[in-house]
Protein backbone atom coordinates (compact mmCIF):
# COMPACT_ATOMS: atom_id res chain seq x y z
CA UNK A 1 0.00 0.00 0.00
CA UNK A 2 1.19 3.45 -0.78
CA UNK A 3 0.27 6.76 -2.35
CA UNK A 4 -0.32 6.53 -6.07
CA UNK A 5 1.82 9.02 -8.01
CA UNK A 6 1.63 9.76 -11.75
CA UNK A 7 3.56 11.72 -14.34
CA UNK A 8 3.34 12.38 -18.04
CA UNK A 9 2.41 14.95 -20.63
CA UNK A 10 -1.22 14.83 -19.60
CA UNK A 11 -0.56 15.58 -15.92
CA UNK A 12 -0.93 19.12 -14.64
CA UNK A 13 2.15 21.27 -14.16
CA UNK A 14 0.75 22.83 -11.00
CA UNK A 15 -1.99 24.98 -9.55
CA UNK A 16 -2.43 28.31 -11.31
CA UNK A 17 -0.69 31.07 -9.38
CA UNK A 18 -0.44 28.92 -6.24
CA UNK A 19 3.12 27.67 -5.74
CA UNK A 20 2.52 26.62 -2.12
CA UNK A 21 -0.23 24.15 -3.03
CA UNK A 22 1.74 23.00 -6.08
CA UNK A 23 4.73 22.19 -3.87
CA UNK A 24 2.50 19.98 -1.70
CA UNK A 25 1.43 17.76 -4.60
CA UNK A 26 4.35 17.83 -7.07
CA UNK A 27 7.69 16.05 -6.51
CA UNK A 28 10.26 15.88 -9.31
CA UNK A 29 7.62 15.90 -12.03
CA UNK A 30 5.39 13.40 -10.18
CA UNK A 31 1.85 14.30 -9.10
CA UNK A 32 1.00 12.90 -5.67
CA UNK A 33 -2.67 12.02 -6.19
CA UNK A 34 -3.66 11.59 -2.56
CA UNK A 35 -5.04 8.15 -3.42
CA UNK A 36 -3.83 5.14 -1.44
CA UNK A 37 -3.59 1.87 -3.30
CA UNK A 38 -1.46 -0.91 -4.65
CA UNK A 39 -0.42 -2.64 -7.87
CA UNK A 40 -1.12 -6.35 -8.25
CA UNK A 41 1.14 -8.97 -9.87
CA UNK A 42 -0.48 -8.33 -13.27
CA UNK A 43 0.27 -4.60 -13.13
CA UNK A 44 -3.28 -3.45 -12.33
CA UNK A 45 -3.68 -0.61 -9.86
CA UNK A 46 -6.31 -0.60 -7.14
CA UNK A 47 -7.33 2.51 -5.21
CA UNK A 48 -8.33 1.59 -1.67
CA UNK A 49 -8.57 4.89 0.20
CA UNK A 50 -7.68 8.57 0.32
CA UNK A 51 -4.51 9.73 2.08
CA UNK A 52 -6.34 12.58 3.80
CA UNK A 53 -8.73 10.03 5.34
CA UNK A 54 -5.90 7.89 6.74
CA UNK A 55 -5.64 7.80 10.54
CA UNK A 56 -2.48 7.75 12.61
CA UNK A 57 -3.06 5.59 15.71
CA UNK A 58 -0.01 5.19 17.96
CA UNK A 59 2.14 6.11 14.96
CA UNK A 60 0.61 3.37 12.80
CA UNK A 61 -1.30 4.06 9.57
CA UNK A 62 -4.92 2.94 9.73
CA UNK A 63 -7.05 3.03 6.60
CA UNK A 64 -10.74 3.74 7.31
CA UNK A 65 -11.80 1.74 4.25
CA UNK A 66 -10.46 -1.46 5.85
CA UNK A 67 -12.62 -0.90 8.94
CA UNK A 68 -15.64 0.06 6.84
CA UNK A 69 -15.36 -3.16 4.82
CA UNK A 70 -15.54 -5.21 8.03
CA UNK A 71 -18.53 -3.20 9.28
CA UNK A 72 -20.41 -3.87 6.03
CA UNK A 73 -20.29 -7.60 6.81
CA UNK A 74 -22.22 -7.12 10.07
CA UNK A 75 -25.92 -8.02 9.81
CA UNK A 76 -28.26 -5.05 9.52
CA UNK A 77 -25.67 -2.52 8.35
CA UNK A 78 -26.69 -0.47 5.33
CA UNK A 79 -23.86 2.08 5.28
CA UNK A 80 -20.74 2.92 7.24
CA UNK A 81 -18.10 5.64 7.34
CA UNK A 82 -15.06 5.78 9.60
CA UNK A 83 -13.20 8.94 10.59
CA UNK A 84 -10.42 9.82 12.99
CA UNK A 85 -11.01 11.76 16.17
CA UNK A 86 -8.23 13.30 18.28
CA UNK A 87 -6.99 11.22 21.19
CA UNK A 88 -4.52 12.68 23.70
CA UNK A 89 -2.79 9.34 24.28
CA UNK A 90 -2.91 7.65 20.86
CA UNK A 91 -2.94 10.63 18.48
CA UNK A 92 -6.15 9.53 16.81
CA UNK A 93 -8.86 6.94 17.37
CA UNK A 94 -11.38 5.73 14.85
CA UNK A 95 -15.06 6.58 15.14
CA UNK A 96 -17.60 4.67 13.04
CA UNK A 97 -20.82 6.20 11.78
CA UNK A 98 -23.30 3.47 10.91
CA UNK A 99 -26.67 3.49 9.15
CA UNK A 100 -28.89 0.46 9.75
CA UNK A 101 -30.98 -1.21 7.08
CA UNK A 102 -34.64 -0.21 7.07
CA UNK A 103 -36.37 -1.96 9.96
CA UNK A 104 -33.10 -3.33 11.35
CA UNK A 105 -31.42 -2.58 14.66
CA UNK A 106 -27.65 -2.71 15.04
CA UNK A 107 -26.31 -3.44 18.51
CA UNK A 108 -23.27 -1.18 18.90
CA UNK A 109 -21.50 -3.41 21.44
CA UNK A 110 -22.03 -6.50 19.28
CA UNK A 111 -20.68 -4.60 16.27
CA UNK A 112 -17.52 -3.55 18.13
CA UNK A 113 -17.04 -7.16 19.30
CA UNK A 114 -17.46 -8.31 15.67
CA UNK A 115 -14.80 -5.82 14.51
CA UNK A 116 -12.42 -6.94 17.30
CA UNK A 117 -12.61 -10.48 15.94
CA UNK A 118 -11.55 -9.30 12.48
CA UNK A 119 -9.03 -6.49 13.05
CA UNK A 120 -6.10 -5.57 15.28
CA UNK A 121 -7.07 -3.76 18.48
CA UNK A 122 -5.63 -0.41 17.38
CA UNK A 123 -7.99 -0.43 14.36
CA UNK A 124 -11.18 -1.05 16.33
CA UNK A 125 -13.35 2.08 16.59
CA UNK A 126 -13.47 3.74 19.97
CA UNK A 127 -17.19 4.29 19.42
CA UNK A 128 -19.97 3.52 16.99
CA UNK A 129 -22.47 6.26 16.34
CA UNK A 130 -25.78 5.23 14.79
CA UNK A 131 -27.22 7.83 12.40
CA UNK A 132 -30.20 7.95 10.02
CA UNK A 133 -28.13 8.68 6.89
CA UNK A 134 -24.58 9.56 5.91
CA UNK A 135 -24.12 13.13 4.66
CA UNK A 136 -23.37 13.19 0.92
CA UNK A 137 -22.52 15.75 -1.72
CA UNK A 138 -24.36 16.21 -5.02
CA UNK A 139 -22.43 13.34 -6.63
CA UNK A 140 -23.18 10.94 -3.77
CA UNK A 141 -19.75 11.00 -2.11
CA UNK A 142 -19.81 10.69 1.68
CA UNK A 143 -18.85 14.00 3.30
CA UNK A 144 -16.32 12.87 5.89
CA UNK A 145 -15.50 16.51 6.63
CA UNK A 146 -19.11 16.93 7.79
CA UNK A 147 -18.81 13.79 9.93
CA UNK A 148 -15.61 15.18 11.51
CA UNK A 149 -17.40 18.43 12.30
CA UNK A 150 -20.34 16.52 13.80
CA UNK A 151 -17.97 14.41 15.91
CA UNK A 152 -16.11 17.39 17.33
CA UNK A 153 -19.33 19.33 17.95
CA UNK A 154 -20.92 16.56 19.97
Amino acid sequence: MGEICVRGGNVMMGYWDNPEETAKVMRGGWLLTGDIGYRDADGYYFITDRKKDMLLVNGINVYPREIEEVIYHFPGVKEAAVIGIPDARKGEQSLAFVVANDGATVDEKALIHFIKEKLADYKVPKRVKMIAALPRNATGKVLKTQLRQDATAG
